[in-house]
């Protein structure tokens, strides 16, 4: 990449993590021009630029979290997320299992936050499970969980493929889903069009349309679902694997809660007639885009998330659909005001303003309130999740 490539006062990549997305980039034009239609699908190349072994985004060893990586999670906000998400964690692991099993734990400060709160509820799982499959990401959550007591610490364990044995207790997926690599797809007059990549000009990677195929029976039946045709030229988003991804879930679950988080909106709202250009968006360095082609394994690529596919699929798979609101509701609903009262009551002024500004950043609608959801799955556990309490959604999926 030449650096005038990047946007005027944007952060430059060090020498190394050049050189890395170099490789890479090299790696993708040689399996463009390789191919039969000098052309891939969008997923292929999600799933190159994020998961290749040692230079995808995910694979790779650069910082991704927090102020030094390219964006923040909720956990990283504020330890207030953890606190509130504990209340309802405690009440399915005192009636339906001991274990959580978080996929893509991230930096590792879900876990450490929730294992600190539950030792204080006195709700302590025999197990903590992290599903990761990042090397370099095992490691930085090893360091995180550095400051916990050996009591807490020894029940934490590793795990690079779900579980063989479904458990009983919680699952726990903040900000997956959005990184399943997507299939993308234009409408036309007539049909649909499947979007990928090419190279243009001077090997430069490029948008590029397909006959849809299969994927073009795809969005007849998401168009029969909303009752209404795809004006031509609208592009978006096909979860093709969300199903996959849910029914590891339904696998690993034999008794209790899932907990899913993430950015994204109902399927009438996903494909709202002025959302035309579809959901795809970039992180790099802190900065938000929608140039999937940009620096290669040193950003991040995601789409918002399809919760009402979440929901059908879970159905399919046997389990039940508890709980669907947005993030602002149900951290009311299990109690975030209150948690933030006691917290600041036994605080200084400076942590108590610094947990305020926390709590608004969770919550309002102009930060992560009402652009990240929270769906509640469930099997064979019959427990009230307080925080579908204040305002349940579910009819909207």
């Amino acid at each position: 990449m030449n650096p005038t490539d990047l946007p005027r006062g944007w952060p430059l990549p060090d020498e190394a993590a050049q050189a890395a997305s170099d490789r890479l980039a090299r790696l993708l034009r040689e399996r463009i021009a390789d191919s039969a239609e000098r052309w891939i699908p969008f997923d292929a190349w999600m799933e190159a630029v994020l998961y290749t072994p040692g230079l995808g985004y995910y694979s790779g060893g650069a910082a991704k979290f927090g102020e030094a990586g390219d964006f923040v999670t909720a956990p990283a906000v504020s330890p207030l997320f953890a606190w509130t998400l504990a209340r309802d964690v405690a009440r399915v692991l005192q009636s339906c299992g001991d274990t959580i099993l978080e996929f893509g734990p991230g930096d590792g400060r879900l876990c450490v936050e929730l294992l600190f709160e539950l030792d204080r509820l006195g709700q302590l799982p025999e197990r903590y499970l992290l599903l990761e499959r990042s090397g370099s990401l095992r490691a930085r959550q090893a360091e995180a969980l550095g400051v916990l007591p050996e009591a807490l610490r020894s029940r934490v364990h590793w795990l690079e493929t779900p579980p063989k044995d479904p458990l009983s207790g919680v699952i726990l997926a903040n900000e997956v889903a959005d990184a399943l690599p997507v299939r993308r797809f234009r409408r036309t007059q007539d049909s649909a069009l499947e979007l990928g990549v090419a190279l243009g000009e001077h090997d430069r990677f490029r948008w590029a349309a397909r006959p849809a195929g299969d994927l073009e029976e795809r969005v007849e039946a998401l168009e029969a679902s909303l009752g209404r045709r795809l004006a031509p030229g609208y592009e978006s988003e096909y979860h093709q694997q969300l199903p996959g991804w849910i029914g590891v879930l339904s696998d690993s679950l034999a008794r209790g809660v899932c907990l899913v988080i993430d950015y994204g909106y109902p399927r009438d709202e996903y494909y709202h007639p002025q959302r035309h250009r579809g959901t795809l968006m970039c992180h790099y360095r802190h900065r938000a885009h929608d140039d999937p082609f940009l620096l290669p394994g040193l950003q991040d690529v995601t789409a918002f998330v399809d919760f009402t596919a979440m929901a059908e699929a879970a159905l399919e798979v046997g389990l039940g659909v508890v709980g669907y609101t947005a993030q602002a509701h149900y951290l009311m609903g299990a109690g975030i005001t209150g948690i933030l009262q006691e917290r600041m009551h036994d605080a200084g002024a400076e942590l108590s303003l610094r947990l305020s500004q926390q709590a608004k950043t969770l919550m309002l609608p102009g930060e992560m309130g009402e652009r990240f959801q929270v769906l509640g799955l469930a099997r064979g556990c019959d427990v009230t999740l307080s925080g579908f309490s204040a305002y349940n959604r579910l009819e909207r999926l």
